[in-house]
């Protein structure tokens, strides 16, 4: 399973839809997913990728990490495990 297909199955369950419903331009707003759920999709993706995203639930804006997007968040996720590899 790529690192895509991954993501987007964590952002899927977190939001109770099928992957499929899960597109690229989907922002987490449009997903349903509240910041409740963010926190624990970040923890998922931290869980399944064995990384740190580098994100601040308490002021996501100034993270270092761009949650704006379904593409924005895989992007940042295979930057991640880039630099771990």
């Amino acid at each position: 399973m790529s690192i895509k297909d991954k993501v987007i199955a964590i952002i899927a369950e977190q939001a109770v839809l099928e992957p499929s419903d899960v597109t690229m331009d989907s922002t987490l707003e449009d997903l349903g997913i509240d910041s409740l759920g963010l926190v624990e999709s970040i923890f998922a993706i931290e869980e399944a990728f064995d990384i740190s995203v580098p994100f601040n639930a308490n002021d996501p804006s100034e993270s270092d990490f761009d949650i704006s997007s379904v593409s924005s968040i895989i992007a940042g996720i295979e930057k991640l495990v880039a630099e771990q590899a």
